[in-house]
């Protein structure tokens, strides 16, 4: 519903002017309320607004149209219906929530703390720090640090308190106060994100202790794997000093609770909900990356695809984590059904950010999902070529460009790859499982498959696993010994095609063959493969000793004794 349509009504309901129907809008409602239970915020704001129409005084209404603009990113708005919806009286956490990141955005703090004092709540960890931020934007030190302190001596919201309070010494100038904190020297060891790690980095350059703030780096990432983190590297190398931008006001520091918060809840609480504090995170600093690309995930993770394709849009292309966004719009785009399109934005950012390993996998495991398995595997050499001394966490890249050569035809140069990635690890279940698998399908190396797939089973007992174990143990002739795990293969995948399909291959060949029919028949309305379903009915028409035959017949390699 276009943006017109939704705002005009709202000033009529702000203004207290007449409504067009008395006896309410129930459609509205209704409709509202399907929107919001499938997380459509859009559609979700424009009904809440039109039942507001007809009923401007209905809490649950104007609580719905707070939470839809929240999510929409709509704050402003949001605000507006919020304070009218506490003028009704009482108190409401969204509204509040909405008020605190307008007064915030507008740098009215005695807002804030005016608010904060007339009751208004939205938890007391949130509460707690955005009043001593606005009592710092308000340009009173003392009463701010008096209220990070609160917080530091209540028990579980140390950290929080902590931090906050690293973030604003930093910000007035007291560098090695927050190194105090950050470093631990000041109340033991802080547990903090990536972005309290690079907040450390910038505090010790500006401290002239470029070498200390690099020690911070190697402590906590691994090289080779994030640009930004390999920029950083190399400026603080060359004696560079790094500005301290984490928070540059007041402002921003409101945007980093409400982003705080939102890592905090990331997991634990509804996506809507954690949506709500991240959306107001971005609001308040719009060149809040971490924000944006959490914002992002959660509207995926809600299937709102073209919500979370315009979070992507916000973050610069000359941002570091450009290349992030990229690959997180491409999965957006995917999802939302537009697979070509998906692989196009991949190959373009390919393009540019050639010498990144993070973009070339995703390209690499887009093709490879679009089975463009000769394609994939180049894209996987580019990745591989980045890594000139693969260690252990590079087992992934040679698994997958296997997996490419395998899928191909190409078995030699896919074993290869395999048997590289087992050198980097050696105990990897996927890795043993795919070759071992693989080995057993083409008779070859039948004792060291057989080995490779029970150690792939002691490692992860998953039921596509024991289906290989069985398999194995099928086609080496041990039937009695491959029922029992293609079995517990089967209630741990049953609804897989294949492994349902192997469970009545066993069974007949154990002489169960009324059991065998019967889970052939479930194998093929589980949608298998064209040429495994032909295969199936096959079987169901003749038996699977005629179908081995004629196999047999046709040169196929048939493996293990014979049923």
């Amino acid at each position: 519903m276009p943006r017109l349509f939704r705002v005009l009504p709202l000033v009529a309901i702000l203004m207290g002017g007449p409504v067009a129907a008395q006896d309410g809008d129930a459609g509205a409602f209704l409709a509202a309320r399907v929107a919001a239970s499938t997380s459509d915020y859009r559609a979700a704001a424009a009904w809440f607004t039109r039942a507001m129409l007809s009923d401007t005084r209905n809490p649950e209404l104007l609580e719905g149209a707070v939470i839809a603009n929240i999510n929409l990113g709509e704050i402003g708005v949001a605000a507006e219906i919020g304070r009218r919806l506490l003028d009704l009286g009482g108190r409401n956490q969204t509204a509040t929530l909405a008020l605190m990141g307008a007064a915030g955005k507008a740098g009215d703090f005695e807002a804030l703390l005016t608010d904060a004092a007339a009751g208004q709540t939205a938890g007391a960890l949130l509460d707690g720090l955005v009043r001593a931020w606005a009592e710092l934007g308000r340009g009173r030190m003392s009463e701010a640090q008096a209220g990070f302190d609160k917080l530091v001596q209540t028990k579980g919201l140390e950290a929080f308190g902590l931090y906050h309070k690293a973030l604003a010494l930093a910000l007035v100038g007291d560098l090695e106060g927050a190194d105090d904190i950050l470093s631990g020297r000041a109340a033991g060891s802080l547990t903090v994100t990536r972005r309290g790690i690079l907040t450390h980095v910038q505090i010790l350059s500006q401290l002239e202790n470029n070498t200390e703030a690099l020690a911070v780096l190697e402590r906590n990432f691994a090289p080779g794997q994030d640009p930004e983190i390999e920029a950083l590297r190399r400026r603080l190398a060359a004696g560079e000093p790094l500005a301290f931008d984490m928070v540059r006001n007041a402002t921003d520091g409101l945007a980093e609770v409400f982003f705080t918060m939102a890592t905090a809840l990331n997991g634990e609480a509804a996506d809507g909900y954690t949506l709500m504090y991240a959306r107001i995170a971005t609001y308040l600093r719009p060149d809040h990356v971490d924000s944006i690309l959490l914002t992002a995930g959660l509207l995926e993770q809600q299937r709102q695809y073209d919500l979370a394709t315009e979070a992507y849009a916000l973050i610069a292309a000359d941002s570091p984590a450009s290349y992030v966004a990229e690959i997180g719009r491409a999965d957006a785009t995917y999802a939302a059904g537009r697979k070509e399109a998906s692989i196009e934005i991949l190959q373009a950012l390919a393009r540019i950010k050639a010498d990144v390993l993070a973009v070339q996998v995703a390209l690499g495991d887009g093709l490879r999902r679009e089975e463009r398995f000769e394609e994939a595997a180049r894209a996987y050499d580019a990745a591989i070529a980045l890594v000139p001394k693969p260690e252990g966490r590079h087992w992934v890249l040679f698994y997958s460009r296997g997996i490419c050569h395998e899928r191909s035809g190409d078995f030699p140069a896919a074993e290869a790859d395999f048997r590289r990635a087992l050198a980097l690890n050696p105990d990897q279940p996927q890795v043993l499982n795919y070759l071992g698998y693989s080995l057993v399908d083409r008779g070859e190396k039948l004792p060291e498959a057989l080995d490779m797939i029970e150690r792939a089973v002691a490692a992860a007992p998953e039921g596509y696993i024991l289906d290989s174990l069985a398999w194995a143990l099928y086609r080496l002739g041990r039937y009695d010994e491959a029922l029992a795990p293609m079995e517990q293969a089967s209630l741990l995948e049953p609804v897989d095609p294949v492994v349902t399909d192997h469970l009545g291959d066993i069974y007949w060949v154990v002489g169960r063959k009324l059991e065998a029919q019967f889970q052939w028949r479930r194998a093929l309305s589980f949608n298998p493969d064209e040429k495994e379903a032909v295969r199936i009915r096959r079987k169901l028409e003749v038996g699977l000793d005629t179908v081995l035959a004629e196999e047999a017949a046709a040169g196929k390699p048939v493996v293990g004794a014979q049923p």
